[in-house]
């Protein structure tokens, strides 16, 4: 066990790049021997702060090919293909699997071994701006998953990828996953990020994924790690002509969560909806970076982020719209909602719309405030109890963007676990009009009466 920041520093300087990417692990390497890790010194980088978890001395976690994780996924009537990632690594039983469509999905550090040149081919394609974290994860990952899927490919059934951590010692995680979408095809794709104990940890991971033409991605973000846990979370998606990208980040629970995202929208015709929701207590902290590229004219994004924070707990929202000077008719719409429950519980709200042209359609807008004391006093007066009525104005809140997931086993689910966290606990209150989970009794919301 050592610490962090020397473990990155010492493997830097000892790197042995692999055959397919070694040239864009070395040019990683270089920047981060110029650079160091360095954060918090522009904009996108403010409120980034990792230091305690690179100064702590922290295991980096290693494959163990003989032992078979078995972790099942307590969503009712959810039929998905299941991908596990155990401390890192890709399962044994997960490790290369193709279907007769000839999609490929598995362990990413396999793929580069059987599939060289499809591997080389994306790798490191979606992301074009370099930084510390980034450089850290391409040059040092230890395994992530790989999916690719062929033009004219429609599969049903979700792909549902389980990151799970669990050890009797604090990790160090540096996860690299790699999905390319063909021409034409749809694929919908969960992702979930869990802690199965209350040990320390730190993730810096990144995901990138390649939506070709005309091709369809639904990509949905669970986090749920312990109070003691630090994570990194990179998207970057590429999109080409016509693609369209639904993407829905869940948080509920996090010591430390930074969500960066970069969606570059480089043909005509693109559509990208990005929704998030956060539910923060205590200490922990969430930074949220969304920066969405309108390169060419017709394409079209919205970005609606919500969250609810109680005791101390930190957001941030940075959003980031760049309208290029030939990306005429372009529709784009950004929002930010946020309710503070204490007043030391604190958000940091920047949308930001940077435009190059004058043929567009675009708004941003974030409100920051308490629950509404009018709407409280009309539903206390029906003979509902102040926390219940609390309870469902946030419930009312959240709403929205569990609405926008398109599975219905998941809006459900989610729908069912953020009543549980508004309470601030996982078992049901049997004074609660929410009834979570009692399936013979269910309580509608009806929001357009609140």
């Amino acid at each position: 066990m050592e610490n962090t920041l020397n473990y990155i520093n010492t493997s830097m300087h000892n790197l042995q790049p692999l055959p397919a990417i070694g040239n864009k692990q070395t040019a990683a390497c270089q920047y981060y021997n110029t650079h160091g890790m360095t954060f918090g010194k522009d904009e996108v980088w403010r409120f980034v702060d990792f230091s305690s978890f690179l100064n702590d001395s922290l295991d980096i976690p290693e494959s163990d090919e003989t032992h078979e994780y078995e972790f099942t996924c307590n969503i009712p009537n959810l039929d998905t293909t299941r991908l596990t990632l155990f401390n890192g690594y890709v399962s044994a039983h997960d490790k290369m699997i193709v279907t007769e469509q000839g999609v490929i999905m598995g362990s990413l550090k396999e793929a580069l071994k059987t599939y060289p040149e499809l591997v080389s081919k994306y790798f490191g394609t979606c992301s074009k701006k370099e930084n510390s974290f980034l450089a850290s994860n391409t040059a040092l990952f230890t395994d992530g998953f790989f999916i690719y899927v062929p033009d004219n490919v429609f599969i049903e059934k979700p792909i549902q990828i389980l990151g799970v951590i669990k050890s009797q010692t604090p990790l160090f995680l540096q996860t690299r996953n790699l999905i390319y979408v063909g021409k034409n095809s749809r694929i919908t794709f969960i992702h979930c990020d869990d802690s199965y104990n209350q040990n320390r940890s730190f993730s810096n991971n990144v995901t990138e994924i390649f939506i070709d033409r005309d091709a369809h991605v639904e990509h949905y973000k669970m986090q749920n790690m312990n109070n003691n846990s630090g994570l990194m979370n990179h998207n970057y998606i590429s999109m080409e002509q016509g693609a369209s990208l639904l993407s829905n980040a869940i948080s509920l629970n996090g010591g430390n969560i930074r969500n960066h995202n970069e969606v570059r929208m480089l043909g005509e015709h693109c559509d990208t909806q990005m929704h998030g929701l956060y539910l923060m207590d205590k200490e922990q902290r969430i930074d949220n970076y969304v920066y969405v590229e309108h390169a060419l004219p017709n394409c079209t994004s919205s970005e609606l982020f919500k969250g609810i924070l109680d005791d101390s707990a930190h957001a941030t929202f940075n959003g980031h719209v760049l309208v290029c000077e030939h990306a005429t008719k372009t529709d784009a719409s950004q929002s930010n909602k946020n309710i503070l429950l204490t007043d030391k519980a604190m958000v940091d709200s920047k949308p930001f719309l940077e435009i190059y042209n004058d043929d567009v359609k675009c708004s941003h807008g974030s409100t920051i405030g308490q629950l509404d004391e009018t709407a409280l006093f009309y539903i206390r007066s029906r003979g509902i109890s102040e926390r219940t009525a609390k309870t469902l104005l946030m419930y009312a809140f959240c709403d929205e963007v569990i609405q926008k997931i398109a599975i219905t086993a998941l809006a459900d689910r989610l729908s069912d676990m953020v009543k549980k966290r508004l309470h601030g606990e996982l078992t049901v209150c049997d004074e609660c009009a929410l009834h979570c989970s009692v399936p013979e009794c269910k309580f509608e919301i009806d929001v357009t009466k609140l």
